[in-house]
């Protein structure tokens, strides 16, 4: 049972995670501000608001580290050019589903073997996602899935690294902050072709201020609480959030692929996370 301290950070940063498809997908699809603009303001006002709440807390210094921001730069501007064309739904489950894969992998690569019925929740995973991908009217744009899928991968290590931290704020803040002139370099390269409008640039703030600044700092509060499992396995939420959420807010269709593909990819992770718990009882 998780600590009541630990479930809340965890509710809040998994609303936050589902709060940034949302976003995201809002800012691309209805406004004219371009992607590489929207994950620089996303970036710079995360570090600004993180900033601003380590200057009152007045206790720590930013920390973190340039692995940690590489991957957090690599998850959001891989995010953004992703949701140009996909769904808050399908982007979300293509996301998470690579996170997991990834946390899975390096578990598999530390020496952890799956029995079979890890192996059959790991096939049921992989199958959804491939379902998902496979040629068809409701298919997704596949450059943009395996956009997505990077991502996940950039943001599995992100979380992977975190959760060795000892001071969530701290070291997200200074992730952020490392960020930011990795962000503004790609904007310069880019300056010919960006677009920024107003109600785009606060769509972009609102998701680095609020639903990324604040939302990771909650969640490395978190991790630290967190098997890499139990982590794992509460992301699960996020897809089901953000397809409801892109129904509700953009007028997002809930297919029936992207229904099979997230039964199949959520049950199987399920399956591999629930046999875990007899196995190594972490959890």
């Amino acid at each position: 049972m998780l600590a009541p301290r630990t479930l809340l950070l965890s509710v809040a940063a998994l609303a936050a995670f589902a709060a940034n498809s949302i976003l995201c997908r809002l800012a691309l699809a209805e406004t004219a501000i371009d992607a590489v603009s929207f994950t620089t303001i996303r970036i710079a006002s995360g570090a600004l608001m993180l900033g601003l709440l380590l200057t009152l807390d007045r206790r720590e210094a930013p920390r973190g580290s340039w692995t940690a921001a590489l991957a957090l730069y690599a998850y959001a501007i891989l995010f953004s050019w992703a949701y140009l064309r996909l769904s808050a739904g399908t982007g979300a489950l293509l996301l998470f589903g690579a996170v997991q894969l990834t946390m899975f992998g390096v578990a598999l690569h530390k020496g952890e073997r799956l029995d079979a019925l890890q192996t059959l929740g790991l096939a049921l995973a992989v199958g959804g996602v491939g379902w998902l991908l496979a040629p068809g009217v409701s298919a997704p744009p596949l450059t943009s899935a395996l956009l997505m899928l990077a991502a996940g991968v950039a943001w599995g290590a992100y979380s992977l690294i975190g959760r060795s931290s000892t001071a969530a704020l701290a070291d997200t803040a200074g992730n952020f902050l490392r960020a930011v002139p990795v962000a503004m370099l790609l904007s310069l390269a880019t300056v010919d072709a960006a677009r920024v409008d107003a109600t785009g640039a606060l769509y972009a703030a609102a998701s680095g201020a609020l639903a990324s600044g604040l939302g990771y700092a909650l969640w490395y509060g978190a991790l630290r609480d967190l098997s890499a499992s139990r982590a794992a396995t509460l992301q699960l939420a996020v897809p089901v959030l953000a397809a409801l959420g892109g129904v509700l807010a953009l007028g997002e269709a809930f297919t029936p692929r992207l229904a099979v593909a997230m039964a199949a990819v959520l049950g199987g992770i399920v399956l591999v996370l629930k046999r875990r718990r007899v196995v190594d009882g972490k959890l």
